[in-house]
């Protein structure tokens, strides 16, 4: 890239950066390494407003260290996949115990647990200006539009190519400062639908503009299939407000959270029935199905049918049950309880259209 472009850039970047709370300079290597697990898989705006509480809550490594992995896991609540906030954790005991702290290197970065190429290279240049390019689906979009790229960005000659093009922007420039440019530019203005040309610093060097082909790249990726699922959630409620809830100890998705206990649904099955089966008391209330949820992880694609029942506070047999005030949970749990809370909230006139009523006794 020419030197004037790349000046563009970088000028274009300093005056129209949004303004993120990892941000600020000079760089706090532990605030670059949270911001870049939160913002694995989750969108910018909804990390944003959580991490100013989350460093709050743990200050540094050795504070998040000393947490349980509920603790951590509370203060993640609402950010989802969950196994990042676990992975961090892990990471966080690691570098607790490493007499010289986090390392600085891309190759050293990658032995801790949940840091892969992507994350390495980012705490690398970001924290310590390493030269090492950060290949989010933003700069591989901008990357791919400049240079006209055929290839696949993710391919390893695709990957190949935007690297030698992003390190020669990087002789003489800190590196986190171009790695963040070209991923706000990819951002807010070299969108994947409708990138507003006329705004972009570096349109000038922009092969896919001049052929006014910058939708077609990069190439559409193959998307995973998806997968559909089936489940019943037990609702149990009590007069003052609170719910009955479980911890996910088992299973791929949801481990360690607290919900309404969750099963999965057969096409065959009554879910009234299978929710009372659920539960680890008798409930003597009827059972009130309610719509359906509609909740994705990763490729499922989960239905959600509630059953509610009204009971008075028992006390649950086991050390797995708790029961919540929804409106402080002070545990972690997942927005699927929200959307079922906003459920029982919108039909709280029992029985309503929207619900189907079965006679349950156990």
């Amino acid at each position: 890239m020419r030197s004037v472009v790349l000046h563009s850039l970088l000028e274009w970047y300093r005056k129209a950066a949004r303004p993120l709370p990892w941000r600020r300079e000079p760089r706090d290597p532990y605030h670059v390494v949270v911001s870049e697990f939160m913002l694995q898989q989750t969108q910018v705006d909804r990390v944003a407003p959580r991490f100013n509480g989350f460093v709050e809550r743990f200050p540094t490594f050795q504070s998040l260290a000393e947490a349980s992995e509920e603790e951590v896991l509370t203060e993640w609540s609402g950010l989802g996949y969950y196994r990042r906030a676990r992975m961090l954790h892990e990471m966080a005991g690691q570098v607790a115990r490493r007499s010289g702290g986090l390392p600085r290197t891309f190759r050293e970065l990658q032995e801790l647990p949940g840091i892969g190429p992507y994350t390495a290279a980012a705490v690398a240049s970001l924290a310590f200006a390493a030269a090492e390019p950060v290949l989010d689906g933003n700069v591989m979009r901008v990357g791919s539009r400049v240079l006209a790229l055929d290839e696949d960005p993710r391919s390893t000659e695709g990957r190949r190519r935007l690297k030698v093009w992003i390190r020669g922007m990087m002789e003489g420039q800190h590196p986190g400062e171009v790695n963040e440019a070209l991923m706000e530019l990819g951002a807010t203005v070299c969108t994947s639908a409708d990138p507003r040309c006329g705004d972009c610093p570096i349109r000038g060097d922009c092969a896919a503009e001049r052929s006014g082909r910058q939708t077609d790249y990069p190439p559409p990726r193959k998307r995973r299939a998806s997968e559909s699922l089936r489940w019943v959630a037990a609702c149990v409620v009590e007069s003052e407000g609170s719910w009955l809830l479980q911890r996910v100890d088992t299973g791929p998705i949801l481990r360690g959270l607290w919900l309404p206990p969750l099963r999965e649904l057969d096409d065959e099955a009554d879910a009234a029935s299978e929710a009372v089966q659920m539960l680890p008391f008798s409930v003597d209330s009827t059972a009130i199905v309610g719509t359906p949820v509609r909740h994705s992880i990763t490729h499922r694609r989960i239905e959600v049918i509630p059953v509610f029942f009204e009971n008075p506070h028992l006390e649950p047999p086991a050390a797995g049950w708790r029961w919540i005030d929804p409106k402080d949970p002070g545990v972690p749990t997942s927005s699927l309880l929200q959307k079922l809370i906003e459920i029982r909230s919108g039909c709280s006139g029992y029985p309503s259209s929207d619900l189907a009523t079965s006679s349950m006794t156990s």
